[in-house]
């Protein structure tokens, strides 16, 4: 069996609160044990009609955002299955999830599955019964939209990795990012399933954010990547070291531009050195070095 945790936004917005329904049916439909963890508005109601757990004690931090490592604590604690798995809460999963899941976790160890998603415009409550698969496939092929190669809206895992994360803040970048670079510097395979696995992320505003900013422009996104180590733990689906194509798992592809990343992040990964990464990354990216340290400077004397 695989847990499924996550924290839902406010139930409030009736567009939110419907996309997330739409999500947390699609886990029910596969089969998946749900955990739903915070103490947002319409939260416990919404666990208790869909018949899912629900963790409430939700630690936050000063912004009054959930935290990454209370989060994962407390699905961690309610999860019935051995592979757990993060999930956005605005994602809708489809079979391939499981078949994805079982075929890794059969054969390996320690790893981290992630991948990219669909983009779908989604503005009515979707019906998981009859043929709900073939229909959100058709959707895939005819509406959805390919988003760019960035971090993940799922991280699935076996339940004895990420014992330690990060005080992060939910809902801003730099966390999932981390994860990739955890799972790398950790020895444990970092899995690309885009190939076999397709989620869908149903299409919304950022009206749930502080002042309606993305969750890249709020300062809780620069806490975040200062807590994961700095801009050099940002780490991108590109930087996996294995992929999975139907039921076949493969080193990923290897190219100029990907073995030449692999050399530059052999500080991290290997030798576990910041200052040599900072090194690496001045010899490969001199300009950006140069504006990062003229930037620092700047910062330093204001």
């Amino acid at each position: 069996m695989i847990s499924i945790f996550t924290t839902p936004k406010a139930f409030t917005n009736p567009h939110i609160a419907m996309i997330q329904w739409n999500a947390i049916r699609s886990w029910k439909a596969i089969g998946a044990d749900v955990i739903l963890v915070g103490d947002d508005e319409g939260v416990s109601k919404a666990a208790s009609e869909l018949g899912v757990k629900h963790e409430p004690d939700v630690v936050r931090n000063e912004y009054g955002t959930p935290k990454i490592d209370s989060i994962f604590s407390l699905g961690r604690k309610a999860a019935a299955g051995d592979l757990l798995a993060y999930i956005n809460s605005d994602i809708i999963l489809l079979p391939d999830f499981n078949r994805a899941a079982e075929c890794v976790a059969e054969k390996h160890g320690d790893f981290l599955l992630i991948g990219q998603r669909w983009d779908l415009d989604v503005r009515e409550e979707l019906n998981f019964s009859d043929d709900w698969v073939e229909r959100m496939q058709s959707e895939i092929k005819d509406r959805a939209r390919r988003h760019p190669r960035g971090g993940s809206d799922y991280f699935l895992f076996p339940k004895a990795v990420f014992d330690y994360i990060p005080p992060f803040a939910i809902g801003r970048a730099g966390w999932d990012n981390w994860m990739i670079y955890e799972a790398r510097q950790r020895g444990w395979m970092v899995i690309d399933g885009s190939e076999a696995i397709n989620i869908i992320h149903q299409d919304h505003d950022y009206s749930h954010l502080p002042g309606g900013k993305p969750h890249y422009k709020l300062p809780e996104t620069f806490e975040n990547v200062k807590a994961a180590g700095g801009d050099r733990t940002i780490f991108t689906l590109d930087d996996c070291d294995y992929h999975l194509t139907g039921e076949k798992l493969d080193y990923f592809p290897m190219s100029w531009k990907k073995f030449w990343r692999e050399v530059e992040i052999i500080p991290l990964v290997r030798w576990h050195s910041q200052v040599l990464a900072e090194l690496f990354f001045a010899i490969f990216h001199p300009v950006k070095a140069y504006r990062e340290w003229r930037t620092r400077g700047l910062q330093k004397q204001v």
